[in-house]
């Protein structure tokens, strides 16, 4: 599940997988809770259609319309979704929403735009080796994206003038081996009594 702020179409949406709705029912419950959403379904998934929306010849949308989900009974939702089916090379797609106020284009383009940010969170583990983000809210999640993109350059940058290689594991053991060095040095460094701001230095160490 990836819950992602869309600034161009107003409010918050969360991405989901199949996986993540385990009965048809709890897409009433995320209406119940206001909360918006796409999430991908499978192509067999027993639906009832209540309107047909027209879609254009040559869109890459092949059908839209408002639905009920699941078989006649306890376990078909109580409420209307929004169901658009597209094609991607030769491939059709099914995402459910209860986005009414978008275009077809616009929800296929949403749940497209997951497996950009899955793209981009694999490069985030495999190249800065960050598995958990600290920050749940929108400029905590910045804070630490950037942290960590600005991070990564000047390491590039170290690698590349230093070594003239690309970011390793390797590099950068070294690197923070030789910072933890030179910090040691100057803690452990007389201060030079004609100098006022080392006379005010005091070398910082954790509490016992």
């Amino acid at each position: 599940m990836i819950k992602y702020g869309t600034d161009g179409i107003r409010n918050s949406l969360i991405l989901l997988d199949p996986t993540d709705i385990c009965d048809h029912r709890n897409f009433d419950t995320l209406q119940e809770e206001q909360k918006h959403f796409v999430c991908r379904i499978k192509g067999n998934t027993h639906k009832t259609c209540l309107e047909q929306y027209d879609v254009a010849p040559d869109s890459i949308i092949f059908y839209d319309a408002k639905v009920l989900l699941g078989q006649s009974g306890a376990k078909q939702t109580k409420n209307p979704l929004r169901l658009v089916g597209y094609l991607v090379d030769g491939a059709k797609y099914w995402v459910v929403t209860d986005r009414f106020d978008l275009t077809a284009e616009e929800i296929a383009l949403i749940y497209k735009l997951r497996w950009e940010i899955e793209k981009f969170f694999g490069w985030w583990k495999r190249h800065l080796r960050v598995y958990h983000l600290i920050a749940r809210s929108k400029h905590g999640l910045m804070v630490q994206i950037l942290s960590g993109l600005i991070t990564y350059l000047l390491l590039a940058i170290y690698c590349h003038e230093q070594h003239g290689e690309r970011v390793s594991i390797k590099r950068v053991r070294e690197l923070r081996i030789k910072i933890q060095n030179e910090t040691r040095e100057l803690e452990n460094e007389p201060p030079d009594p004609g100098d006022i701001n080392s006379q005010n230095f005091k070398p910082l160490h954790a509490s016992p």
